[in-house]
Order: structure tokens, then sequence, then C-alpha cells
């Protein structure tokens, strides 16, 4: 019986790990699309747009789900904190903070996720973080920085302080919150409703917001643009958001976040991919320590 639950608590463990990859993969596509099109639609006005798809694409699935999961109910507040910290206000401000410090930077900042975390949750829902997770979570950070350098010294000139960094550091932190109160909504209701009703919340800030930026920004229309934003909707948005939801749900916040260092391994492969970027043996360092530090942590218990 005890090697029974065993494998079935494996099982889960691998459905969300393979859950939150899917939905980093589609992240780091949306950064590729995002700079291809940055000369293009403002950054608010491209992500009331790609929420926009997504709610049209959520309320359409949630009209075959219970009564029960399309209401807020007694998750009201949840379900608000989640639209503003994961969908109103993230975006925002990580891009608020790339205006003031640089890729490197930001990307460093972001190594920290699975850290900022673990200690939120302990905070928070006195989730604890294993020594499997934390360790883990040093591994992967370890990763990111051998990822982002390259293996150059001239790696560290780039790294100052600023009031960038505290933004970024900002938008991380929101992104952990999201991710924490996801998993308690997500106690009571399925990952598709609790990630539908978010999106919902957060949907009308974004759409005032973009309303303000297009007045100086307006938006270049053109089919490639068209194209662009409906698989932005569609993928990081519906796929990406419902995939890290499930997967957190499998995990736990903690658990997921050491994951979230998958982001800049897949956006150097897609560089790679797509943009004839170079891949060096640092990188292939890196992209072993985060996904072995991901894997150390989620697949075992102590």
């Amino acid at each position: 019986m005890r090697q029974l639950t065993e494998q079935m608590q494996r099982r889960r463990d691998l459905i969300g790990i393979g859950l939150v990859n899917l939905a980093t993969l589609t992240w780091a596509t949306n950064m590729v699309l995002g700079r291809w099109l940055r000369d293009d639609i403002g950054p608010l006005t491209l992500a009331a747009a790609r929420f926009s798809i997504a709610a049209l694409l959520f309320a359409a699935l949630l009209q075959r789900r219970p009564r029960e999961e399309r209401r807020l109910g007694q998750a009201r507040w949840l379900l608000l904190g989640m639209a503003l910290s994961g969908v109103a206000i993230f975006t925002p401000t990580l891009y608020f903070g790339l205006r003031f410090t640089t890729a490197v930077n930001a990307t460093l900042i972001n190594g920290f996720g699975p850290l900022i975390t673990g200690l939120l949750a302990a905070v928070l829902i006195r989730e604890p973080m294993s020594r499997r997770q934390f360790t883990g979570a040093i591994v992967g950070l370890i990763g990111v920085i051998s990822l982002i350098s390259g293996g150059s010294l001239i790696f560290w000139q780039a790294v100052r302080g600023n009031v960038g960094d505290l933004i970024s550091l900002g938008a991380v932190a929101l992104w952990s919150i999201y991710s924490i109160l996801a998993h308690q909504v997500m106690r009571r209701r399925s990952a598709l409703s609790a990630t539908a009703l978010s999106v919902f919340l957060g949907l009308p800030l974004l759409v005032l917001a973009a309303a303000w930026e297009i007045q100086t920004f307006p938006v270049s229309v053109h089919p490639q643009l068209v194209l662009a934003v409906l698989y932005i909707g569609i993928a990081p948005a519906v796929i990406g958001f419902l995939s890290w939801n499930a997967g957190v749900r499998r995990l736990g916040s903690s658990g997921a976040m050491v994951f979230y260092n998958m982001l800049p391994l897949y956006g150097a492969l897609l560089g790679r991919l797509f943009l004839g970027e170079s891949i060096g043996p640092a990188h292939l360092v890196g992209g072993a320590l985060i996904i072995g530090g991901g894997l150390w942590a989620a697949l075992g218990r102590g």
C-alpha cells in the first residue's frame, strides 16, 4: 500500500514538473515575441490584448464547468489577490523595471524566485521549504548565473545595483505571491476556475492602463502583429497560466517555483533556434544545473 502511494505521488510530481515546464516554455516564446513586437505595440497594450483573448477562451471553457466553479465564493479575496499580483501588476512592474536595469540583472534577480517563494510561503501560509527544495533552488541559481554569464568574467562588470533591480525584485515577489495564493485557492477549486476568475478580475485594470498607454504609443497594426497577439493570447496566457497553476496544485508553490529558472534556459534555446544566437559550454553547464536542481528538489521529500 505504501509503495502504491509513493508511486502515485511520484507520478503526480512528474505530471506537475511537465506542466510547469510547459508554462515556462510558452512564456519564453512570449519573451521572444515581445522583443520582436516592441516597436509595434506597447507592453501594457500587449498585456491587455493577450488577456482579453485569454478571457474569451476561459469564458468558453468555464461554461462546461459546475456553477460553483464559475462563482467567486469564499475565495473572492484570494482570487482578487491573484488578479492583482499575477495579472494586473506583475507584467507592468516587470517591464518598468527593465527600463532602469539591464536584462542581465533582471534575469539574475529572477533566479532568486524559488528562494523568495520559499521564504514567503513559510511566512504567509507556513508551507516549509524542504532542504531538497532549498538545495535545488541554490543549484538552479548557480545555473542561471552560468547561463547568463556565458562563463565570462565581464558579466560581473554589468551587475550593478540600481532602482531597476529593486523593481525587478518586486516583480519576482509579486509572482511568488501569485503562486502562493493560487496554491491556496486550488485546495477547493480547479486550476481552470482559479486561473480564469483571476484573469477576469485583473483584466479591467489592464484595459484601463492600455487605454492610457495607447495615447502616447499607438499600435502599428499589420498581419504579423495580429497573428503574434493571437498566439500570445492562446499559448502564454491560456496554456501557460493554466499549466503553471495546475503544476502548482501538484508541486506546491515552492516546488513549482524551482522550475521558474527554466525560463532563461528556454529563452536561450529559442534564441539559438530562431535568432541564431550562440550557445557555448557555459550555457550547457548552466542548463544542466537548472534542470538537475529542479529535479532534485521536486522528486524528493526530505
